[in-house]
């Protein structure tokens, strides 16, 4: 039984992309199916995701982090910089209204997708440096995320930056810790060692799950709206994620990184836990800014689809 949930894993692992598109085609024409997800429930499930991150640190990692700090530092002040900046820009430049630009500027102002080292891995990127990042941006999230959409959305809305901060910590921090912790004490176990390379696959779907719940509770208004709202939403969530690419790459280019570094630093910055900035938006917008939701839904899927693809044209330029 455990060898088949180990192959479920590396086909979900592998197929992340289409599974999460199947989850959302199937939401828009059955939404009833995920709207269990919402509330405690869709916290729990994205508290999940972040123990199967912290599952996969060990104390090798953290001595990354002290030995390339520059690297990492360089990183992450693109991660809170460039993604932050170009959502605020596009809101001006494609003069969403206040709904829309509060969930762009969420997922922008968060940290780094967890899925974003399996992305590395793909492309021969620098997977230490890709876990680096991932966990040190993770870490800042409830201080620097509830700060920075109060500098970029509190001139329209109130945010409540005490809850934010506390609800990051809640569902990020301590479950990446207890994960940890976990692995620390329970490394040299067989059984551990074989129940934790399931977990990927358990990511995925729980990833699967959050994108179901948030097009559920949104179907409503994506029908009553029109195609034009789900037409804007994804313009704008492909330029964000798209230039976030560039410009990651172009950082890695500016301060001489490697060829793996560049690639690395590329799906890094480009790619962000739009689930975090789903849960965010349900817990303190949704009820003001109904349709805050909704970039968040479309950047979930969108940005494990497109980071796949980055992946692939990076690995086949190194067939070429």
């Amino acid at each position: 039984m455990l060898r088949f949930f180990q192959y479920l894993s590396r086909i979900l692992s592998t197929y992340t992309s289409l599974f999460i598109i199947a989850t959302a085609i199937l939401t828009l024409f059955c939404p009833e199916t995920f709207l269990w997800v919402k509330g405690y429930t869709q916290t729990i499930i994205l508290g999940i995701i972040m123990l199967t991150m912290g599952l996969t640190l060990t104390t090798a990692d953290f001595k990354i982090l002290a030995s390339r700090p520059v690297d990492i530092i360089i990183g992450t002040v693109a991660q809170f910089t460039i993604m932050p900046f170009i959502a605020y820009t596009l809101t001006v430049l494609f003069d969403l209204s206040t709904d829309l630009a509060i969930g762009i500027i969420l997922v922008g102002c968060c940290p780094g997708g967890v899925s974003s080292n399996i992305m590395s891995y793909l492309c021969k990127g620098d997977v230490a440096f890709s876990i680096g990042m991932t966990t040190v941006s993770t870490l800042l999230a409830p201080f620097v995320t509830p700060l920075l959409v109060l500098q970029l959305a509190g001139q329209t809305v109130d945010v409540d930056t005490y809850g934010m901060f506390l609800n990051i910590l809640i569902v990020t921090i301590i479950p990446v810790g207890i994960g940890f912790l976990i692995n620390y004490l329970l490394q040299g176990n067989k059984i551990f060692q074989d129940v934790r390379s399931t977990m990927p696959g358990l990511s995925v779907i729980c990833l699967a799950c959050i994108v179901g719940g948030v097009i559920s509770a949104v179907h409503g208004s994506l029908v009553s709206n029109g195609l034009s709202l789900f037409i804007i939403t994804f313009a704008v969530v492909f330029c964000h994620n798209t230039f976030g690419y560039i410009l990651g790459y172009g950082i890695g280019k500016l301060f001489r990184f490697t060829k793996a570094k560049n690639r690395t630093i590329s799906i890094e910055v480009g790619m962000q836990n739009a689930g975090l900035g789903t849960n965010l938006a349900a817990t303190f917008f949704m009820a003001t800014n109904p349709l805050s939701i909704v970039p968040c839904a479309i950047s979930c899927a969108w940005h494990s689809i497109s980071g796949t693809i980055l992946a692939s044209i990076f690995a086949s330029t190194d067939k070429k």
